[in-house]
């Protein structure tokens, strides 16, 4: 298994910088001759989200479908999938960042009984609590 940093799969959804997708194109497939997977961390896929929202201006329906399709993707791996797929679920439906469903989704699956916020667009997601 490899690891990938969000700016690789940037350069694959945006296809912005020619050379950059060659070389990020170029590792993935000889990663796959080699039966190896990409490991795709939490952290990796809330920045992505967020780089694509704020600095490239992707509506919110085209980013979950960008990120559902790498989660299908048999090519990468996930500390925890079921996690994130629910964290997109809740990403679809809510108002929130990706990044806050996988903060909240963390906290409760590891013992939270609430994660603490001052956002208000989780007030309705009861993992969290307004402060």
């Amino acid at each position: 298994m490899i690891g990938v940093d969000t700016n690789l799969l940037v350069r694959i959804l945006v296809e912005d910088d020619p050379e950059q997708l060659r070389r990020a194109r170029t590792l993935l497939n000889v990663a796959a001759e080699r039966s190896e997977t990409a490991f795709v961390a939490d952290n990796v896929l809330a920045e992505l989200e967020w780089v694509l929202e704020d600095a490239y201006e992707v509506p919110r329906a085209r980013i979950l479908q960008a990120l559902q399709a790498i989660v299908a993707a048999k090519r990468f791996e996930f500390a925890d999938r079921r996690r994130v797929v629910q964290a997109l679920e809740l990403y679809q439906n809510g108002k929130a960042e990706l990044s806050d469903y996988l903060i909240g989704l963390s906290g409760f699956q590891n013992g939270a009984s609430t994660t603490y916020t001052f956002d208000r667009d989780l007030r309705d997601d009861e993992r969290f609590t307004l402060l």
